[in-house]
């Protein structure tokens, strides 16, 4: 598939599209080649000032394309939970969710609203709350699929369950993997879940490859994109 390119995207006309992380990099190519075949994207960002303008150039791009933001922190459950609640009564089905977003921690151990080390706790314990609290609109699509996006990182890292958190020894490039592991978990489990009740959604995890993007540090960056904000735009 090496020819692969955006033009192999069969029409999207009449779908629901939700892409985290959906103002920059990764989240941001997915968003506007959605919105550019015919769904009707939802950008769910914490930097919502970023993602109007994003979404003003791909309406200007693609005029006609249907594309909206939402206000969502990963970092915050009560976010999750708000935009969640919001997105159900305004879309009863849901076809896609594109479990974008993440953060890169680089300097000391930082955690989430909740108390959660910050990458578990936004790349996987915020994504799984959504994905869960949106699954019954997402199984009222004819063929709904959420998208986790993994990292090649999570083939090195190990999950200690007792010490999730990291709170005894805190690496941040362990803890980035160890979150990604989690996600691969999640995304598997979850697609082995829904086949066995016999749910018309699919689950699938994806490694984008090496990307340059603003998700990537820079010189004295100590964190990247906590919650979806605009740099939390994929994975490597």
């Amino acid at each position: 598939m090496s020819d692969w390119n955006a033009s192999h995207i069969p029409g999207q006309h009449g779908r629901v599209a939700v892409v985290t992380g959906a103002n920059s990099g990764l989240g941001l190519v997915t968003a506007t080649e959605l919105a550019r075949h015919g769904a009707h994207v939802v950008m769910a960002v914490r930097d919502t000032v970023a993602a109007e303008r994003e979404a003003g150039t791909i309406r200007r791009s693609a005029p006609g394309a249907e594309i909206e933001v939402r206000e969502l922190d990963l970092a915050s459950l009560a976010s999750v939970h708000a935009f969640a609640k919001d997105l159900a009564a305004a879309f009863p089905a849901i076809d896609l969710l594109v479990n974008n977003a993440g953060v890169v921690l680089l300097g000391p151990a930082r955690t989430t609203a909740d108390g959660f080390e910050l990458q578990l706790g936004t790349n996987m314990l915020g994504h799984f709350a959504l994905t869960g609290l949106l699954l019954d609109s997402l199984g009222r699509a004819e063929a709904a699929r959420v998208v986790s996006l993994s990292s090649i990182t999570h083939k090195n890292a190990h999950l200690d369950f007792d010490d999730l958190m990291s709170r005894r020894d805190f690496n941040a490039s362990r803890a980035y993997g160890r979150s990604k592991l989690a996600t691969t978990v999640f995304g598997l489990e979850l697609d082995r879940r829904l086949r066995a009740a016999g749910a018309p959604v699919v689950s699938v995890v994806a490694h984008p490859g090496l990307s340059r993007s603003n998700l990537t540090p820079g010189p004295g960056s100590t964190a990247l994109g906590p919650g979806g904000s605009s740099p939390g735009s994929g994975c490597w």
